[in-house]
């Protein structure tokens, strides 16, 4: 992922520090644990070349990627439902070899609905959509509507009005990146919209871009895309405030955690991944599977 990319040299001039917990968190969780909080950690997609002899075995092919990715990860950030609309044969391709792993699909909104034309006019492609990431069944997890870096609070009604059409049977979470999303009062009519629909608010922490680290739940769970910069020193220490914070949440109420780990070279991020497992294990008894680089 690209979005909100600085160059090497001036990582270390900025300040990762995680914002402080906002107020209207306090409204979503209960300020005690719930009952099986649930943890997902993945990346976002399964197959890397360079992770073979890393993490997958030597001589693994790309139609196996599935199947070892799904030997270390519980979740995957399933982008390429953006960039097209899976044909059935891609869906009984993918639950075939997940069937038995556990592992959840959370889909990415098809580019088709989300960055072209206005919500207006999106309601039979959207139901073609839902209707094909129904077909996943239980492997199906939130589904996430990304909208683009152009697309301001000045289509809000737009906007509002269509998340207001969609199904209430599935988890939905929203992520924006126009930066007038984050300024008062319309981060908090946001904030607000997405509790009254019970849809999340994705949190995306990457480097030239603190304001979409903002910190809110709109539902008992949360959703974050965090962008490494290559094993760089400060992305071990964001991740463990990380670890922390989400230790809080998970302490007061949060009920599902879905983190997805990205790095500029992929193929770094098992690496990333691992820690963070690491660290969720040991403060939160998450009880994830420890990934196992291979020697």
């Amino acid at each position: 992922m690209d979005f909100g990319r600085v160059e090497f040299s001036k990582l270390s001039e900025i300040n990762f520090k995680l914002p402080k917990e906002p107020y209207t968190n306090s409204k979503i969780l209960k300020g005690r644990p719930a009952p099986q909080p649930k943890f997902h950690v993945g990346l976002a997609k399964w197959g890397k070349k360079e992770w073979v002899g890393k993490i997958y075995p030597i001589g693994t092919k790309e139609t196996s990627f599935q199947q070892e990715y799904q030997k270390h990860f519980n979740v995957i950030e399933f982008n390429s439902t953006h960039y097209k609309l899976p044909s059935e044969e891609d869906i009984n391709r993918w639950l075939g070899k997940a069937n038995g792993s556990g592992v959840i699909f959370c889909p990415k909104v098809y580019q088709g609905i989300s960055h072209f034309g206005s919500f207006s006019d999106k309601q039979f492609l959207t139901d073609v959509f839902v209707k094909s990431m129904q077909k996943l069944g239980e492997h199906l997890g939130p589904v996430f509507l990304q909208v683009s870096d152009k697309f301001g609070p000045k289509r809000k009604e737009e906007l509002f009005g269509y998340l207001g059409t969609l199904p209430q049977d599935l988890q939905f979470f929203l992520e924006v990146r126009h930066p007038d999303w984050f300024q008062l009062p319309l981060i908090n009519e946001l904030i607000l919209t997405l509790q009254r629909l019970k849809i999340g608010f994705v949190i995306t922490d990457t480097a030239g871009r603190r304001d979409v680290a903002h910190m809110h739940l709109t539902v008992p769970k949360t959703m974050v895309r965090f962008v490494a910069n290559d094993l760089h020193e400060t992305d071990f220490k964001r991740l463990g405030d990380w670890i922390l914070r989400i230790k809080y949440w998970m302490e007061s109420g949060l009920e599902e955690a879905y983190f997805f780990v990205h790095s500029l070279n992929e193929a770094y991020a098992p690496d990333l991944a691992k820690y963070l497992i690491q660290g969720l294990n040991e403060h939160c008894h998450a009880g994830l599977k420890e990934i196992h680089f291979i020697e």
